[in-house]
């Protein structure tokens, strides 16, 4: 591939800013002529979308009962279009116990407190037609005590008992509970209310695909896999074992087999991209963990330092993106209550993660700023569509109260209309990565900077490069430098346009050259502001 002299192509591109007398404001995007994404017919149509997870239960209530559901869901997929969204994760949707759903009592069910089978095959049907793919979380690693097939495993004798794991002496290792005083004791790595299975015999395995099978036929477009890490132990050890991977190569095959384009992203807590590439053609993506902490740790600390160290691992790992990426999740203190409640910073962290590599997931509520810090069932409040009582979720009694700053502008009805909200930054980045291919599968260059308040990176892929900087401090930044090696640009002249905010720019003339160090650029990027603009090749 032939470089260009990055300087002189940094040196134009901040002239021009300048020349516009001031700096870009976040703003919806322009239009291009750049390829949307698109869901249809691409096996790989998971690198091309943003997701978001649901809580079924808080999400929206569509009856009355206090409890969200799936016709909830179905009422509000045109608030999720208009977003930008292109795939969404249920979390789980069996029946099960608990008010979470994580302890599985039935793999071929749906929970009725979120409506019944037809209800949820309806919604399937609608998010279709707005082009919205479907996942939903298998719980592989364990079943509920209540199960059956646990309830009839306690029995020796049960055909059911080799499907979890025994011992008639407590182990020196794992988590071990006893069915009596004296054993025998059952293995469950959560808690006694959620035994593990055992993979090593093949009818666990064979009904595992099974379940697939049936909600592939249902009509769902893929599986988040919980907690794989955990799903065999060998001698002793309890996560990330050998045989667990040859399992989980089985299993992709299995179903890939149905359907190459059925999505999988696992779940494998606090993994990197060292760890991540160890489940190559083992599922599609796995989360990663390293970039998300890297991204709300700079995001927070006003300093580049954490994200450009979560790239320099993750990079030369999985340099095309092939993982998941998000902020935090339902098993985490939300975004905003880790930043303090600063929409600043929320914006910014936003940024970072819809500009980055890899496929993004938006946590709900996440994008109007909803907070919560554990126990878990505050952050999995309900979401907050109005200032109405209860948020606008339910017209009966909820399931759990939502936060009280609903009725402070920290709702969907009131930042929708506001240019400025955290709302509306969050539709125009969809947007601009939907429209810009560089965004969500282009290569991923990051600058030195010699301001660690600044985060600068270029994305590039065959078509287009786009240019991010990002401020990360609460104070204007002017005296910074970029530095960076090479760059895969194609020689030729480009149009140079500004994804936030207007303004047109004349074309850019590209040619050969290598390594560039020591650049004092010439515009000041404003308090928490972003500047992204995009290099158009001119045919």
């Amino acid at each position: 591939m032939r470089v260009l002299p990055i300087l002189n192509l940094l040196l134009a591109i901040l002239f021009l800013l300048a020349s516009c007398g001031r700096a870009v404001p976040t703003a919806a995007p322009l239009e291009t002529e750049a390829s949307p994404a698109s869901a249809s017919d691409a096996v790989d149509w998971w690198r091309e979308v943003v997701f978001y997870e649901i809580f079924v239960r808080s999400f929206y209530d569509s009856d009355g009962d206090g409890i969200g559901d799936f016709n909830g869901v179905t009422e509000k997929l045109d608030y999720l279009q208009d977003l930008g969204i292109g795939g969404i994760w249920l979390m789980p949707i069996h029946p099960s116990p608990s008010y979470h759903g994580y302890d599985v009592v039935n793999y071929y069910a749906v929970n009725p407190d979120y409506g019944t089978m037809n209800d949820f095959r309806r919604l399937l049907d609608e998010a279709h037609k707005r082009d919205i793919r479907v996942i939903i979380d298998l719980v592989l690693n364990h079943t509920s005590s209540q199960h059956p097939f646990f309830r009839a495993a306690l029995e020796p004798s049960s055909p059911y008992r080799d499907w979890y794991i025994w011992s008639t002496e407590k182990p020196d290792w794992g988590n071990w509970h006893a069915t009596q005083p004296d054993g025998p004791y059952y293995y469950g790595f959560f808690c006694d209310c959620m035994p593990d299975l055992n993979y090593a015999n093949p009818e666990v395995t064979a009904q595992m695909k099974n379940v697939v099978r049936y909600w592939l036929d249902q009509g769902v477009d893929g599986f988040r896999l919980d907690a794989i890490k955990h799903l065999f132990e060998e001698a002793g050890r309890v996560e990330n074992a050998p045989a667990m991977h040859d399992w989980l190569e089985d299993f992709y095959s299995d179903y890939k087999a149905i359907s190459d384009e059925t999505y999988t992203v696992g779940e494998v807590y606090s993994a990197g991209a060292f760890v991540a590439r160890t489940y190559e053609g083992q599922t599609d993506h796995i989360f990663n963990f390293e970039l998300a902490s890297g991204i709300v740790n700079s995001a927070n600390g006003g300093s580049n330092t954490g994200l450009t160290s979560a790239y320099t691992f993750t990079l030369p790992e999985m340099p095309d993106g092939d993982y998941a990426t998000f902020l935090t999740n339902h098993d985490q203190n939300r975004v905003m209550s880790v930043l303090r409640g600063n929409t600043a910073k929320a914006k910014v962290a936003a940024t970072l993660l819809l500009t980055a590599p890899g496929t993004p997931f938006i946590y709900y509520g996440e994008e109007i700023g909803m907070t919560g810090a554990k126990p878990d069932e505050l952050i999995r409040t309900p979401m907050q569509w109005s200032a109405d009582a209860i948020a606008g979720f339910t017209t009966g009694t909820p399931w759990e109260m939502p936060n009280t700053d609903y009725a402070q502008g920290v709702n969907i009805a009131e930042q929708a209309g506001d240019p400025t909200s955290l709302l509306s930054h969050y539709r125009a980045l969809i947007a601009m990565r939907t429209s810009h291919s560089a965004l969500r599968t282009g290569n991923t260059l990051i600058f030195e900077t010699a301001n660690k308040g600044l985060f600068a990176s270029l994305r590039v892929d065959g078509t287009e490069a786009i240019l991010v900087l990002v401020n990360l401090t609460e104070a204007p930044i002017s005296d910074y430098a970029l530095s960076l090696k090479s760059s895969p640009l194609e020689p030729g002249q480009y149009d140079l346009l500004s994804l936030l905010g207007g303004g047109e720019f004349s074309p850019l003339s590209v040619n050969e050259g290598g390594k560039v160090t020591g650049f004092v650029p010439l515009v000041e990027v404003p308090a928490y502001a972003t500047l992204i603009l995009i290099l158009s090749p001119i045919q």
